[in-house]
This record gives structure tokens, sequence and C-alpha cells, in this order.
């Protein structure tokens, strides 16, 4: 099978998993995006430059100014990986979601949804701090988001303060019953 033939597959797999997603049906979507990925990931990006397949947004600027080209592929994969997060999170399966965020995001550090599904499944394991400088950083570089970002945001924080209060509770009751225990030894050495 042809470079050509694996990206044209892999798109339809994408496709197919796409409509699946629509219709609420997580399974037959993550197997679609899982059987892209089968083709996306044996290309080989010099094969696809002999046949140019590099997208019309094919350099970007990278951190350290270098030119970093990006193919097609490189595209579908980020946005099979976006959209696989996405079903992650549905299913409420939140370390995967945070994993294929991190894919797309290593394809596309721009991509504000997979930025979002990131926070949200980091929130979602309780790493708080994680979760907010990953919204921070959304929140700076895609201010339209700012209402959605600060709402989840509150509702981590809110989460996270219960926690916090139960686990005093917790904790004040174990001391409590220490210092019971105390007394009631000292109270019986004394007799």
């Amino acid at each position: 099978m042809s470079a050509e033939e694996k990206l044209a597959t892999a798109k339809g797999y994408k496709d197919k998993a796409d409509q699946a997603f629509k219709s609420g049906d997580l399974k037959a979507a993550l197997g679609s995006y899982h059987m892209a990925l089968t083709y996306l990931n044996g290309l080989d990006k010099s094969a696809l430059k002999s046949i140019s397949m590099v997208s019309p947004q094919a350099t970007q600027r990278a951190e350290g100014d270098a030119l970093k080209e990006k193919t097609e592929v490189d595209e579908v994969l980020e946005k099979v990986y976006a959209n696989m997060s996405a079903c992650h999170i549905k299913k409420g399966n939140w370390k995967r979601a945070q994993e294929t965020a991190d894919q797309a995001l290593s394809k596309n550090d721009q991509n504000f949804k997979a930025m979002f599904r990131k926070g949200k499944a980091l929130g979602e394991q309780g790493y708080l701090e994680k979760c907010e400088k990953v919204f921070v950083d959304l929140k700076s570089k895609n201010p339209d988001d700012a209402q959605i970002v600060d709402a989840e945001l509150a509702r981590f924080r809110a989460i996270d303060k219960e926690k916090d209060r139960i686990n005093k509770q917790k904790l004040k009751g174990f001391l409590n019953k220490a210092a019971v225990n105390e007394k009631k030894n000292t109270a019986t050495e004394d007799a």
C-alpha cells in the first residue's frame, strides 16, 4: 500500500470515527480512531516529501525560531488524538484523555481544544496545580475561552477545597480518638 493510500485510508477511518462520536457510539469511535492511527503512524516523513503531502501550512515557527515542517499526516494525527481525548473524557477515562491530549499537543501546541481537555483531565485526576498551569496557559493564548476555563477551574478548586475539609475532619477525628485513648491509658495507669 502506498503512502497516499495509507493516508486516504486513515482519513476514511477518522471520518468514520467522527460520525460514530457524533452519534454517541464512543466504542466505535475509539476503534476507528485507533485504526486511523495504525495507518498514520507507519508513514515516513521522507516518503511524504517525495509525494508532496506537505500541508499548505508546511512551516511553522517553533519556540527556538527554527522552522518546523508540518505534514498533512501531522495535521490528521493531531485531530485524531484530540478527538480521542474527547472520547476518553466522555467515558471518564481521565488518564487516557490526558495522554491523548498530550499527543495532540505534541503535534500542535496551539490546539486549544486539546489544551482544555488536558487541563480538564488533570483536574479530574486531582492534579489541581498542573490543571491550573494548563488553564492559565490556555487563557493567555486564547482569551476567548476565559469564561469556560474560569468556570472549570472554579469547579476543580471547589472540589479540592471539599477534599481538604474532609481530610481535616478525618484527621481531627483521628487526633481526638488518639487523645481520648491517651487519657484512658493515663487514667488506668494512675489507678
